[in-house]
């Protein structure tokens, strides 16, 4: 009787281990289940992918997600239950009478968590995890054309793996999309979504909270006219499918044991290419869209064509003119370009078309496309349409072939390399070049006048200096010297009772705070917008100088994310700017409160400081001319109703030229904590200033730490030297916001701090640019190691203290700059 009990045990144990070892296949079977318990997973059969539940951050929620099963950092790629998680651990998938994988609870008569759509039922179904990636469901006795009842590649999420199509099948309907992720914890479904637009010629845009935010440009025949993709890309193959069944984008890996994918990311605004790199365990950034401003849908408006490395980057089409001059030359862009001509639509002499290279063809939404006419054919049949505003070709392989015609506005154009030849419509009459001479006379002409006319205004200054030489400012009347301050300022001009109604004359229920210029008022104008006014106080050590600075630099600068400038007011004593109303206030009071903070978790801060640097990166580079701003801070930061961060107060900043790196100073502005040590000891600033500036920022934000009011142990340690000391110690993560822990990506978190470290080198020429910083942001590139930072701020405070009699600051040190005499 032992040895029939011993098998008995031995039979028992094997059947234990196989029923393990099942939840380890690639397959379910109608009879089988996968139950969320440790060890229940589908593994594909090369061990490429598993798919199980899984949760994320600390909310407990569960998900049927597929992974890559060999890579340290788990990354989810699908995801079944997105937006209706388990809320414990009691979920399990199984196969329901209808042949459907259907995700449900502990109470059977609930409905589903999630299920599929098989609109065939199958005999025997079988759910296959692929080593593709695909998780399909198919016909065990009835599968030899290989066809699938159902697969997750026809369900995307976040992410497009190779081999899946983006796009539609047009004899069933289905659109395969992406959305992205809502934050990195929170899998449901985000405001960014990528996605095939189909019409007279498809392109792919993607989507932020449902309004255009980027478009690839309609497919030439050879690439997306708005990215440029090279066929012989050594990484992966790709082709754009467009036929009466079927519309879709899809690439395939060239290398099979390499790992990369496209994937939504909603905490940047952008659509990345990431590829594994197994030395260094880490994913990097091998492509971002939108790559830059000009990539943002629309951003010159309609007619006007963005040339990014031009200074302004927008310009209208030749034959086009700003329809708001005065929005345009502020750099406000939105609407965009008219005819310069009276257009007469067929008229000899009247009518032509200009023709424009390396264009990204406009928006096709409003379009005609034939695609067997000639470019000829083409310009005929544009030419007896009034309606038809420019051309192209469809196809340029070959020569080019067909016709693409547009009606209405030319929206989102630009000059890129895959760009192609785009014929616009104009009321001109040199468009065939009949009449050049007279083009090139005008044009000389107009140079001499302007020359004559810029000495006569120079001769006509000199004599007014002159004459006023030596008079004492109050041989002027009150109404000149306002008339005298309000020219040339670029910006709407409001009188002071406009002002004092929409503030209630200034009332204590209307003030939002103050600062070392003064206090800032929440107004409401007679049209129902919400304005801020600063109103400078004249005990701020900043007078008339530094206001002009800020109103002529805010009229010309344009970015999501600078506080935009509405207008000023000069009258009197009074100086007034007024803001667009920033709902949220300033970073500080989130950043330092150890209740608002909470409200900061660390995709929020994330997005913050990529924002921030990207702003700054307008203003070193993109915009006309190099702005330094010289008081980037906290307080410095306002953020929206979506806490969308935008930099303000230009008062102390400098303009140099474009090809201008440093400049000097004798008077040393700026606010303890953030200024850099050549800057603060030399009086030498140059962007590298700010980069210093926008490290220490990066060190608050991080931390919630104020940068001067850090201490450790009872010793004199600031912010700086408290996140040297912890990195050579190897224990950064020591200086994480706490309200951070269950939000936080560590890895994250401590690359942020290995930025900021370098963003506060004590030499300027090792530092990054503004560039570099944002590609050390978004990429996943190793990072060279920091040398020893510049301890600024303590040495800088203790200078300013025996210095305090030299010294102007605000008394709450908010918004305080400083005015020392060297």
């Amino acid at each position: 009787m032992a040895i029939p009990l011993v098998m008995l045990f031995l039979c028992k144990l094997l059947l234990l281990l196989f029923s393990q070892f099942c939840y380890a296949i690639d397959t379910i079977t109608k009879d089988q289940s996968l139950p969320d318990k440790d060890g229940s997973s589908l593994l594909s059969k090369a061990g490429t992918f598993e798919l199980g539940f899984f949760s994320r951050g600390s909310s407990g929620n569960r998900y049927i997600g597929i992974w890559y099963k060999n890579i340290g950092v788990r990354t989810v790629v699908w995801v079944a239950n997105r937006d209706n998680p388990v809320t414990n651990n009691s979920g399990k998938m199984v196969i329901n009478e209808e042949g459907n994988l259907v995700l449900i609870g502990q109470n059977q008569s609930q409905p589903p968590f999630w299920t599929t759509n098989v609109t065939r039922k199958a005999s025997n179904p079988i759910v296959q995890l692929l080593d593709t990636g695909n998780l399909v469901i198919k016909d065990g006795d009835n599968n030899k054309d290989g066809a699938f009842l159902w697969q997750s590649f026809d369900h995307p999420c976040d992410t497009l793996l190779s081999g899946m199509k983006l796009g539609w099948d047009l004899k069933t309907g289905l659109n395969r999309r992406l959305t992205a992720w809502k934050n990195w914890d929170d899998p449901s479904q985000g405001e960014i979504v990528w996605e095939v637009v189909i019409g007279n010629n498809p392109e792919i845009v993607m989507w932020k909270d449902n309004v255009d935010y980027f478009r690839s440009g309609p497919y030439t025949g050879e690439m997306f006219s708005g990215v440029y993709a090279p066929r012989n890309n050594p990484l992966y193959e790709w082709k754009f499918v467009n036929n009466k069944d079927e519309v879709y984008f899809q690439y395939t890996l060239k290398n099979s044991s390499v790992v990369s994918l496209i994937v939504m990311n909603q905490t940047l605004s952008l659509r990345q290419r990431l590829t594994w790199i197994p030395e260094t365990k880490t994913w990097t950034v091998y492509q971002s869209l939108p790559r830059d401003s000009c990539d943002v849908y629309n951003t010159c408006g309609p007619n006007g064509n963005c040339v990014i490395a031009g200074s302004p980057i927008c310009e209208c089409l030749e034959g086009f003119v700003p329809k708001s001059p005065q929005q345009w030359n502020a750099m406000d862009w939105r609407q965009g370009c008219v005819r310069s001509g009276e257009w007469s639509c067929g008229v000899k002499d009247k009518d032509g078309f200009l023709k424009f290279g390396s264009v990204k063809l406009p928006n096709s939404t409003f379009s005609w496309v034939n695609q067997s006419m000639t470019l000829e054919e083409c310009r005929v049949k544009c030419l007896e349409n009034c309606s038809c505003n420019a051309y192209s070709n469809l196809d340029i392989r070959g020569g080019g072939s067909g016709c693409f015609i547009w009606v209405g506005e030319l929206a989102d154009m630009r000059v890129v390399e895959s760009g192609q030849d785009l014929y616009v419509r104009v009321a001109t009459s040199d468009t065939d070049g009949k009449k050049g001479r007279r083009k090139k006379v005008i044009l000389a002409v107009t140079i001499v006048a302007s020359l004559v006319l810029l000495m006569l205004l120079a001769f006509c200054v000199y004599m007014t200096k002159k004459k006023y030489k030596g008079k004492p400012e109050t041989t002027m009347s009150t109404e000149q010297k306002d008339s005298e301050r309000q020219e040339d300022l670029e910006l709407p001009f409001f009188d002071l009772a406009t002002i004092v109604n929409a503030t209630n004359n200034f009332s204590l229920d209307n003030k939002l705070g103050e600062g070392g210029f003064g206090p800032v008022y929440k107004g409401l104008l007679v049209d129902g917008q919400e304005i801020a006014i600063k109103r400078l106080s004249r005990s701020s050590g900043q007078g008339l100088k530094e206001f002009r600075n800020e109103v002529i630099l805010c009229a010309n600068l344009q970015h999501r994310n600078l506080v935009k400038v509405l207008g000023y007011c000069i009258e009197g004593e009074e100086k007034m700017l007024l803001y667009e109303y920033m709902s949220n206030k300033s970073l500080d009071l989130f950043l330092f409160d150890s209740i608002q903070s909470k409200f900061l978790d660390w995709p929020m801060r994330f997005k913050i400081l990529n924002a921030i640097a990207r702003g700054l990166l307008y203003l070193h580079q993109d915009s006309r001319l190099r702005i330094i701003h010289r008081d980037l801070k906290a307080s410095n930061i306002l953020l929206d109703n979506n806490m969308n961060p935008k930099i303000s107060d230009f008062g102390l900043a400098r303009m140099c030229g474009s090809d201008q790196v440093e400049g000097k100073t004798n008077i040393i502005v700026g606010t303890h904590g953030y200024m850099a040590p050549e800057y603060a000891i030399d009086g030498l600033f140059s962007t590298k200033s700010d980069v210093f500036s926008f490290g220490v920022l990066l060190l608050e934000i991080i931390s919630g730490k104020k940068s001067k009011a850090f201490s450790y142990q009872d010793h004199e340690h600031n912010l700086i030297d408290q996140a040297w000391r912890l990195w050579k110690e190897s224990t950064p993560e020591q200086l994480i916001d706490v309200s951070l822990a269950n939000s936080c990506s560590v890895f994250e978190a401590i690359r942020c701090i290995q930025i900021s470290l370098l963003c506060l080198q004590h030499h300027p020429q090792d530092r990054p640019d503004m560039t570099s910083v944002i590609v050390m942001l978004t990429g996943e590139n190793v990072l060279p190691e920091p040398k020893e930072p510049g301890f600024l701020i303590r040495r800088a405070s203790n200078e300013r203290e025996e210095s305090s009699n030299r010294q102007t600051s605000s008394i709450n040190e908010v918004t305080v700059s400083l005015l020392n005499a060297r």
